[in-house]
This record gives structure tokens, sequence and C-alpha cells, in this order.
């Protein structure tokens, strides 16, 4: 249709971005810290990489597992809700639609208005109508247990790889702050990047992530120190 202005919403990213932001993030913070806290300790080169290749493959699994898991919960309660409002709606669709003209008045439509707008985009889809302004269902944010998963498993390995890989190319006697610099950077770009795609502040996005890091890093490294030491 001409003259149409489309636009495209942030908000339409958010599930994919979400997982996508998480599994990148937990690939670098965890595999950075392991391959500094091993470094640490005193280990040796092929030790190091051993740990931080284990700590890719184990990781991106257990981020794919825990994705589908927990997103499979959020998906069944939804699918859950839907089913009981379609079994109110074919009971009791007088009371329904009273509820949704209620939902409106309450926005701000006055009752007369509510009440037809509630009558109209009943007849076209009840279901969707209560599971949109009812539930807070929508389209955009609704589970996707396959698609966190896939996404959270990519986004950790390729996050893991990113310290992984400083790991064999630095020296060995500069390791350790070789990786958690650059991890550093990798975690700020990160941040800049996912702020960036969901409209958000970049500079507040980057500070967290690197602060966050950071500690990870000085901890681990610490207790790598510290077992190795001992």
């Amino acid at each position: 249709m001409r003259g149409v202005h489309r636009e495209s919403h942030l908000v339409d990213r958010i599930g994919w971005l979400r997982a996508a932001v998480l599994g990148a993030n937990d690939g670098i913070v965890s595999t950075a810290s392991l391959i500094v806290g091993v470094a640490a300790a005193s280990a040796g080169r092929h030790e190091i990489v051993v740990a931080g290749v284990a700590a890719l493959a184990a990781g991106a699994m257990s981020m794919a597992a825990g994705e589908y898991v927990s997103v499979s919960s959020q998906s069944d309660t939804e699918k859950a809700d839907l089913d009981r409002e379609r079994g109110e709606l074919a009971a009791y669709p007088k009371a329904e639609a009273e509820e949704l003209t209620a939902i409106y008045v309450a926005r701000g439509l006055e009752p007369d208005l509510a009440r037809r707008v509630a009558a109209q985009l009943m007849a076209k889809d009840a279901l969707s109508a209560h599971a949109r302004d009812e539930l807070g269902i929508s389209h955009a944010t609704t589970a996707r247990p396959i698609q966190a998963a896939l996404t959270s498993a990519a986004t950790f390995a390729a996050g893991a790889s990113m310290p992984l890989a400083t790991a064999l190319v630095a020296p060995q006697a500069v390791l350790v702050p070789a990786v958690a610099a650059a991890s550093l950077a990798f975690l700020a770009l990160l941040g800049a990047l996912g702020a960036k795609m969901g409209g958000a502040d970049v500079l507040r996005a980057t500070a967290r992530v690197a602060f966050w890091g950071a500690l990870a890093l000085a901890v681990t490294a610490g207790l790598g120190r510290l077992f190795g030491a001992a």
C-alpha cells in the first residue's frame, strides 16, 4: 500500500538479542577467567589451552541446555495460560468481553469506546486480543526455546574463542595480562554492540560489562596465584 509508513521496533529483537549477549558475555568472561586462573597458577601453555578448549565446549553445551530448559518453561507457562484463556472465552464470552473492556477503560478510553474496541478485536481474534492485552503475550516477546538455545551456544563459542585465541598467540611471560586486556576489550566491544542494537545507552552498557568482567578476572587470577603458590 502506497504511503504506508513501516517501522522496525527494537523490541522485535529481544528474544535473540538477550540470548546472544548473554552467551557471548558468558563465553568471554568464563573462558578468560579460567585461562587467567590456570595461567596464574604457573601452568604451561598446553594445560592452559586444554582448559580453554574444554571451557568452550562445556560452556557452549551448558548454555544451550540451560537456555532451552529455562525458555521451554516460559513457553509451557504461556501455553497453559493461553489454553486457560481459550476455555474461558468459550465458556464465558460476555464476561471476557467485559474484562477486556475494563482493561481499555483503565488505559484511558471512554467506556463506550472501550466496549466497541473490545467487541471488534474479539470478533477478529479473541484469543490474540486477550493474550496481548490481558496476559502480556505478544509475537515479539513470546518464548522460542530452540532459537534461544542455538543463539546462546553459538555466541558462547564465539565469545570463548576470543580469549582462547589470545592465549594461543600471547608470549608465555605476559599471557595473563594479555588475555585479561584482550578480554576486557572484547567485553567493552560486546557491551557497545549490544547497547547499539538494543537502543540502550552505549557508555553505560560498556562500563557495566567491563566492570563485571574485570572483577571476575581479578578474582580468578587471585585464586590461581593462591593455589599455585600452595
